[in-house]
């Protein structure tokens, strides 16, 4: 039988023999890319519509970050931040330009970027504003995803990411996403910062409604606090602005940024905030041994590069246009609610229909790779070098999968 000569089903078996089961993978094999497509190891093409959450925001193996990490690895790759190497200037002093901030910490996750964010936060709570040692408060919002440590998942609303790792961080108010007055309430004299997603992407790519953004900005201005803008997933390109914040016209005081930052080649994280906060920190009192690692400033300063160009954004927003135009067509034909901005898209499924993981499963089985999340909501972001046809063959498959 066909079936008897597939790899895909013994290299799915052997991918799970000797690993923690912390993820649910869908049972796809991938072995090579290129741009928005994927192979496996069967040889069958799938279009990317995930793009490692945002992590493949150029695509795969875009040939200008290729060549910036082989023409690298040839030289150097970690000294460790005791010594300075040649690519660590041009990467901090071209980020920060891009960010519109004085200074910039490398690190490496994005969860270690929302660690940095939060110590930097406290620390200046101590220091320049004066609170009590011991006494600083982050506040932060429901349906948040910040990451998976102890002291992130301490504030998560996620059962699954938060049940059984207790005992919890203390220090952290979480308040419902999008309403001003309950942030108002929740904001006091020891609080530091203001932790949020500009768009919650774990949640469903959830869109926080008009004025939401701006509000926080001048609650935060007049209580002296830190607004915290964690771009991870919607930075750097994916909602048609270099920083999702731009679209409401807002400047955070500090920005977490990732996935993105390394090309889809290195992990590469980093936080941007101006002098005045960055600079509390001081030699031994935060680090990272391969943080800002030659390796990852070499390809990360290729991806500020491109950003510089304005060309991604302006495809996220004209392309983010005509997806979400035809998924908004899907509307009462098996989706009851579409939501996003760029190309980013939160799709809920009409669950008497299917849930999310099935409906992944049948795009999967029509050549399109998509991630489900709570239930009966999918999530796409694929891209921001995809093309029109590949936008339209990528709603027509998902037409068909929920005309069943």
């Amino acid at each position: 039988m066909i079936e008897d000569m597939l790899r895909t089903p013994a290299a799915v078996q052997d991918s799970e023999r000797h690993t923690a089961h912390n993820y649910h993978p869908l049972p796809v094999v991938i072995t090579s890319a290129e741009g928005a497509w994927v192979t496996d190891v069967d040889g069958n093409r799938y279009l990317d519509c995930l793009a490692g959450y945002s992590a493949l925001n150029f695509g795969h193996r875009h040939p200008t970050l290729i060549a910036a990490a082989h023409a690298q690895l040839d030289k150097l790759t970690l000294t460790s931040r005791a010594f300075i190497h040649d690519q660590f200037a041009d990467f901090c002093r071209e980020l920060a330009a891009l960010c519109g901030k004085d200074l910039v910490l490398p690190m490496n996750t994005g969860a270690e970027a929302v660690e940095t964010g939060i110590k930097v936060a406290r620390k200046w709570g101590y220091q320049v504003k004066g609170v009590p040692a011991g006494q600083a408060n982050i506040v932060v919002a429901e349906g948040n995803f910040h990451g998976r440590t102890t002291t992130i998942v301490s504030f998560s609303t996620d059962s699954d990411a938060r049940a059984d790792f207790g005992p919890y961080t203390p220090g952290f108010r979480i308040v419902p996403y999008g309403d001003l007055a309950a942030l108002t309430e929740a904001i006091d004299e020891h609080t530091v910062a203001v932790l949020l997603e500009p768009i919650q992407g774990e949640q469903g790519v959830v869109v926080p409604p008009e004025g939401y953004l701006p509000g926080v900005r001048r609650l935060c201005t007049e209580r002296d606090v830190l607004f915290i803008a964690d771009e991870i997933q919607s930075g750097l390109g994916r909602t048609g602005a270099t920083f999702a914040c731009e679209q409401e016209g807002v400047v955070p005081d500090m920005y977490l940024l990732g996935k993105a930052l390394g090309g889809g080649i290195v992990p590469v994280s980093a936080v941007a905030a101006d002098a005045d906060v960055l600079g509390v920190l001081k030699p031994g009192q935060h680090g990272s041994t391969f943080g800002g690692n030659p390796l990852a400033c070499a390809v990360a300063t290729e991806v500020v590069r491109l950003l510089a160009t304005g060309e991604f954004q302006r495809r996220s927003a004209a392309l983010g246009e005509r997806l979400h135009a035809g998924l908004r067509g899907l509307l009462g034909k098996g989706l009851v609610a579409v939501r996003g901005r760029g190309l980013w898209a939160g799709l809920d499924i009409d669950p008497a229909l299917m849930s999310g993981r099935e409906a992944c499963e049948r795009l999967m089985e029509r050549g399109v790779l998509a991630k489900d999340t709570h239930g009966s909501t999918i999530r796409l972001a694929p891209p921001l070098v995809i093309t029109e046809e590949e936008i339209d063959h990528a709603v027509a498959q998902l037409t068909a999968v929920l005309a069943g």
